[in-house]
């Protein structure tokens, strides 16, 4: 049998999976910090959730999807994305929920396309979602969110790139401009692109290839076309960000592919990464996905981050990676009634709120040790003979090698107070 996981995927055993949780707690703290409460939505929805709001010829649904019939007939998708399934189950129960809708989650994702570094078919996301206001400082709270969240890690190499792809009222004059111009350098853009940008213009914008970006640079720009409340909306989104310390990077070529998308377009792209793997994080304005579902009007505004990429670009600016709370204490026992005090010792640490391990058999004191030392506890807690006598107990600071002695009655506080 295979013991590799399937292509595409990995595994996460320690320490991988102590720095991934660690990622995850950190969102969940910071969400929480700023009134976003967590939702969760199934591994696999309708596949026409995601064929009506990603488009049935969209790269997502013709190209990337894992797509199954269950044994009812059913046609089922893994989810490719979260903000589509967020609102479903919004519309589902909206009559219950609060407006605004602030929510948060940690789940993963799962797209089939070539796998590389940063980018797997099985990945993790971290993303907000605002339902209900469409108003600027939602969407300069969704941006200031994940700005805070990457430099709360340490990082610093990295710029956000923001824009404005209009609404219905400026966008389709604009496109018809854009279609004009890309008609006429059709013989510049890669063969995807001028066979598809009849269908969405705004696509070839977005396009990493170079003959495709050359295009894009001397493409007519939307925010020169915006009508008044675009303006207004993305310059308010601009002075709310240089209000928080922000730097807003207008980037022209900033789009938003799908129709439901309106004004504020935004992505967090690390300067020391590659092309492919520099975009950490992407988000903007969805205010016309809810009727897409057949939901009432519910402007929507929210990001997607990559955790994936996070770790990558932790790495590339050589910062300690976050990692989990480790084991505060591992009781080494000797002998029966040690043993026994070492169990109650267990339990009174657990009880307190202090992480605490034992052998679960019989072992000599080295063995005991060295299981004390791999478990990555902060402190071996020794209980032999004599310190059984003496109604004490040692405490071993593991990564030095420093003890002392101590009552039993005050292991457990003793404990509590020390760090890690």
């Amino acid at each position: 049998m295979e013991l590799a996981p399937p292509k595409g995927t990995q595994d996460f055993l320690r320490p991988a999976g102590a720095r991934l949780r660690a990622l995850y707690d950190r969102a969940a703290e910071l969400a929480q910090l700023h009134g976003y409460r967590y939702v969760e939505t199934p591994a696999f929805e309708h596949t026409e959730l995601f064929a009506r709001t990603s488009g049935e010829s969209s790269d997502v649904v013709s190209k990337e999807m894992y797509t199954f019939e269950d044994r009812g007939g059913r046609s089922l998708t893994l989810r490719p994305e979260g903000t589509a399934p967020v609102m479903r189950a919004y519309l589902h129960q909206q009559q219950d929920q609060p407006m605004p809708f602030k929510a948060y989650y940690v789940t993963r994702m799962y797209r089939f396309s070539r796998p590389q570094k940063g980018r797997y078919r099985e990945h993790r996301q971290f993303g907000v979602e605002v339902f209900g206001t469409p108003a600027a400082a939602a969407d300069i709270e969704v941006i200031a969110l994940g700005e805070r969240y990457l430099r709360d890690l340490g990082l610093s190499r990295f710029r956000v790139e923001v824009n404005s792809i209009g609404d219905a009222t400026c966008r389709p004059a604009y496109r018809e401009e854009l279609l004009t111009y890309l008609r006429a350098n059709r013989d510049r853009l890669r063969d995807e692109h001028r066979d598809t940008l009849e269908r969405n213009p705004l696509r070839v914008l977005d396009c990493k290839d170079e003959a495709c970006r050359a295009v894009s640079a001397e493409a007519p720009k939307i925010t020169d076309h915006l009508c008044d409340e675009c303006c207004a909306h993305f310059d308010a989104v601009l002075d709310g960000l240089r209000d928080a310390g922000i730097e807003g990077h207008v980037t022209p070529t900033l789009v938003r592919g799908l129709d439901y998308y309106v004004r504020t377009a935004f992505e967090f792209v690390a300067d020391g990464l590659s092309r492919q793997q520099g975009t950490l994080f992407g988000g903007g304005r969805y205010d016309g996905l809810s009727e897409l579902l057949g939901g009432p009007p519910t402007p929507g505004v929210g990001f997607g981050m990559g955790l994936e990429r996070v770790l990558l670009a932790l790495e590339q600016e050589g910062l300690p990676v976050p990692q989990e709370d480790g084991l505060q204490a591992f009781v080494v026992a000797l002998g029966d009634e040690a043993r026994d005090a070492g169990r109650r010792l267990v339990g009174e640490l657990r009880a307190a709120g202090v992480s605490a391990a034992s052998a679960y058999e019989e072992r000599p004191l080295k063995a005991q040790l060295k299981q004390a030392d791999h478990s990555g506890a902060a402190f071996a807690a020794i209980m032999g003979e004599r310190e059984v006598a003496d109604g004490t107990v040692t405490l071993r600071r593991l990564s030095n090698g420093s003890q002392e002695t101590v009552p039993l009655g005050d292991a457990v506080g003793k404990l509590r107070r020390s760090e890690p």
